[in-house]
């Protein structure tokens, strides 16, 4: 198996990945909370996610990924409440939104989509199991994780024990960093909001409510992945409280470790600053799209930065890599319709010399290199553009199709679209008369080859002559 080093954020150190089972991989990511579109700070978070779950699978491994979705927290009945609809009809089309994003961001689907309001059973089950053990206590109708009875409370974040404020209490589910209080397991009910009846240790009737935010993906991480598995990874802004917490609730109920690694994507910024909806600094895919850019291009974008760093967005950065993109297709393009004009044509091209073989072999070790090293995708996309700039030096030196093999390889962890890049095959016509053309060419009749040039460029293709043979390209 392939030596992947990815940073850990328990350890605040780069580790060579050994899951906890031989070949499969338990891979957790904090999903959407539906309350209003994704905006492209939350994607390139995903972006990331999907970068590693395919990067996971290019080295050999099985992966169960599961990303939950949060379709009840403070901020859904909030804006529920605004609109007059319940928590289901008012996230409904968020939800929608969020998959078709996805799926135009070329995201792989998630072995399981758990959502928060079909999982409250669990959710109940694991808050009496930290009631019980003493890490829970009840208050005014709540339940609330005592942080100062749970030993390694803060060993994610680096919260220290003294800066937990005793006996604090805090029940939004989203509050200040390193606010060291005790955090809401499960919500009194309370008018205009929705509530699920729970029935914890010596209650003679149900305690109506809700779960808190935290609790809902330490229940589903668990359910569907056991008390122990290798990745979970988000944004860097749920580093605390949600991440700790998790840790805390997870490990407090089953005095077994949690997660092996965290993985934290770094934030996008908007003209320097952090994209946030409550700042209302934000961007939508739906957004770019209405200016005229491919989802794809955002991708390129995210990807030409290591997820460890800060993403400055401007539009113009996004037009750039929306232009690399292009060129890329491009010549993918390109080597498709070369690789499909010397099959048709029967006409000799090169096999590929020893040297241009070597150079090819050499770019996959250098790609190999970059992304199991972190996902170093911006150093991954430089290997990319090598092979593009090697081969336009001297195209006869290559074998068009060990090209797009190597290519097509790569893009298993880009997610680019380079097989699906639409190519124009040329017609038994444009093939008849570019035949016609070369038997002319090679016979001397230079007047008639150009002849049937004009022909051939009238139809809408440009025929390129090279060492090995003709190519068509579709203008």
């Amino acid at each position: 198996m392939t030596v992947l080093r990815l940073f850990n954020f328990l350890t605040r150190k780069k580790e060579v990945f050994r899951p906890l089972r031989r070949n499969v991989v338990g891979f957790y990511a904090c999903g959407p909370t539906v309350y209003n579109y994704a905006h492209i700070g939350n994607l390139r978070t995903y972006i990331f996610e999907d970068v590693l779950r395919r990067t996971l699978e290019y080295a050999g491994y099985k992966v169960k990924h599961v990303m939950n979705i949060t379709d009840v927290d403070d901020k859904i009945i909030k804006g529920a409440n605004a609109t007059g609809k319940n928590i289901h009809t008012f996230s409904e089309p968020y939800k929608k939104a969020f998959f078709e994003d996805i799926k135009k961001l070329n995201i792989l689907p998630a072995w399981k989509y758990p959502e928060a309001t079909k999982h409250i059973k669990e959710m109940a089950a694991l808050i009496l199991k930290l009631l019980k053990s003493k890490l829970a206590y009840k208050a005014e109708g709540s339940v609330y994780f005592d942080v100062s009875k749970f030993k390694n409370y803060g060993k994610l974040s680096g919260l220290k024990k003294r800066e937990l404020k005793i006996g604090a209490r805090v029940d939004a589910d989203e509050y200040e960093k390193n606010a060291g209080e005790d955090f809401v397991l499960w919500k009194a009910k309370k008018t205009a909001e929705p509530n699920w009846p729970a029935r914890f240790a010596g209650e003679a009737r149900p305690l109506w409510g809700r779960p808190g935010w935290h609790i809902e993906c330490s229940a589903m991480s668990m359910k569907y992945l056991g008390a122990s598995f290798d990745i979970h990874a988000g944004g860097v802004d749920l580093l605390f409280p949600h991440h700790e917490n998790e840790i805390a609730q997870s490990e407090g109920a089953t005095n077994k470790k949690f997660v092996k690694y965290f993985l934290e994507g770094e934030h996008l910024l908007a003209d320097g600053k952090r994209m946030a909806k409550s700042a209302g600094i934000f961007f939508t895919l739906r957004d770019l799209e209405k200016k005229g850019f491919s989802p794809l291009a955002f991708r390129y974008l995210a990807l030409s930065a290591h997820y460890r760093s800060q993403l400055n967005f401007t539009l113009e950065s996004l037009k750039a890599a929306g232009n690399s993109l292009e060129r890329l297709w491009g010549f993918v393009r390109m080597l498709s319709g070369s690789q499909q004009v010397f099959s048709r044509l029967t006409l000799p091209r090169s096999s590929g010399g020893s040297d241009a073989s070597q150079k090819l072999t050499d770019f996959r070790q250098q790609f190999s290199s970059a992304i199991f090293n972190d996902l170093n995708t911006s150093k991954a996309l430089a290997v990319v553009w090598k092979i593009v700039n090697e081969y336009n030096k001297k195209p006869e030196k290559f074998n068009v199709g060990a090209v797009l093999s190597l290519l097509y390889d790569f893009d298993k962890v880009l997610g680019l679209g380079l097989r699906e890049v639409v190519q124009v095959k040329p017609t038994k016509e444009i093939l008849a008369l570019s035949k016609e053309r070369e038997k002319a060419r090679k016979a001397g009749n230079f007047a008639v080859a150009d002849e049937i040039r004009r022909k051939i460029t009238a139809i809408g293709w440009q025929i390129k002559d090279t060492p090995s043979g003709p190519e068509l390209i579709h203008a």
